[in-house]
This record gives C-alpha cells, sequence and structure tokens, in this order.
C-alpha cells in the first residue's frame, strides 16, 4: 500500500485561497454513489504477473472494505476492466505502436486479452454476481468503454463516484478526471489507489483535490456513508 499523502504547503494554501477548506464532499447519498474499482486483475496485481504493480496487493482489503460498505447501504460497486483483445477494435495504435517497444507492448496486450488467465479479476477481491463489469480498451473508463459505464451510472441515478485501484496516475486518474469532466462527483480514495512510486500516487492526488475532485480515505468514507444510511 502507498503512505498516506502529505500535501505541499503551496497546494493546500491554493485549495484554500480557491474554496476556504481542504475538501469538498463531507457527506455522501449512498443511493447515488457508486465505488469504481479500476484495473485490479491478475495481469497487475498478482506476484511476479507481466504487468505488476506491486502496491496494489496492499489496498485490496480497503477495496474490499468500501464494496461491502456500499452494498449494505444500497450504493453500486462496478468492476473496471482492461481488455485490448482479441477483438481488432480493443486494439489501441497509440499507445502500442508509438508509447511503447514492440516487445514491452506484446507483454502488456498479452497479459490483457480477453481469456487469458492474466485478464481476470485478482481473485481475493469481493466480486459479487450482482456487481456490474465494464470492459475498456483505453485508459479511460468511460472513453474506453465508448459510453458504456456513464450509461450504466446514470441508469442507476449514480452521480457520486468513489474511484480506487491501479494505476493511480494512469488508468485511476484518467478516469476519474473524466468522471468529473462529466459533472460526477468524484472523490479519489487515497488509501484505496496504488501506483508504481510514491511520488506519481502523491502528484495525482494532490492535483485531482486542487482542480477536479476530492480525496479522501476509506475510513473517512465508510464513515460517511454508514451515517448517511443511519439518518436516511
Amino acid at each position: 500500500m502507498m503512505k498516506p499523502t502529505v500535501y505541499a504547503q503551496q497546494t493546500v494554501d491554493f485549495i484554500m485561497r480557491r474554496r476556504g477548506r481542504l475538501h469538498i464532499y463531507e457527506s455522501l447519498e449512498p443511493a447515488k454513489t457508486a465505488l469504481i474499482v479500476v484495473d485490479m486483475q491478475r495481469a497487475f496485481v498478482a506476484e511476479g504477473a507481466a504487468i505488476e504493480t506491486a502496491a496494489a496487493r496492499g489496498i485490496v482489503p480497503n477495496i474490499n472494505r468500501l464494496a461491502k460498505t456500499l452494498r449494505d447501504v444500497g450504493g453500486t460497486v462496478v468492476w473496471i476492466i482492461s481488455t485490448y483483445g482479441p477483438r481488432p477494435e480493443d486494439y489501441w495504435p497509440t499507445f502500442f505502436d508509438h508509447v511503447m517497444s514492440e516487445e514491452a507492448a506484446a507483454r502488456f496486450r498479452g497479459a490483457l486479452i480477453d481469456g487469458c488467465d492474466s485478464h481476470e479479476i485478482y481473485d481475493p477481491l469481493d466480486v459479487r454476481a450482482t456487481d456490474p463489469v465494464i470492459s475498456k480498451n483505453r485508459f479511460g473508463a468511460f472513453i474506453g468503454s465508448n459510453g458504456g459505464l456513464e450509461s450504466l451510472l446514470r441508469e442507476r441515478g449514480v452521480d457520486t463516484l468513489l474511484v480506487t485501484g491501479t494505476v493511480t496516475n494512469m488508468c485511476c486518474e484518467t478516469t476519474a478526471r473524466e468522471a468529473a469532466m462529466l459533472s460526477f462527483k468524484t472523490v479519489m480514495v487515497a488509501d484505496g489507489n496504488a501506483g508504481r512510486t510514491q511520488a506519481e500516487h502523491d502528484a495525482t492526488l494532490s492535483a485531482f483535490l486542487m482542480g477536479m475532485g476530492d480525496v479522501h480515505d476509506t475510513d473517512t468514507l465508510v464513515q460517511m456513508l454508514r451515517e448517511s444510511a443511519a439518518t436516511a
């Protein structure tokens, strides 16, 4: 798991000038809230996996705890999985042909082809049969699902998202930014995201808190959800 993020004083000062308080959302409506779990697949999370992000194993208990809480209070849990084949339309040429070397692209894509063992969600995660699973073929789960994720959320009356998963500054950040641009109230879960380095993780959370949405830890969100449910 990543260490707690310590925000630079200049970041805090900027936020306070902008809105007069550090955090944006101090309560949640459970029925309108969804937990979005991004890319917690064996390819990323399993020990020794082809594109392993080791810190992702440390956030599994927090994701499971949030998932249980959301289900208990009437919220939604959505699992997002990266899929880059075998369908031709799931091939991302900008990324695989230019950003990565041929060898790296083959390793990355090969681990995330539908039907491969590494494409499956990491086993210790508490996935229920009633939880929607949305496939994406880009970093962002909204554009990457061709609108499928947004349609699902709108149909369920969801307006608030808690974003978790890996990698913090890639698919999680892209998905969270897309959500904010689509007018969802969006919270990145500080101890529910995992990056490759602490610096990259911290930079994403700081930037998101400054200009896109909120950042809270698991304990705070669980408390907020249970308090709202108790008073409903």
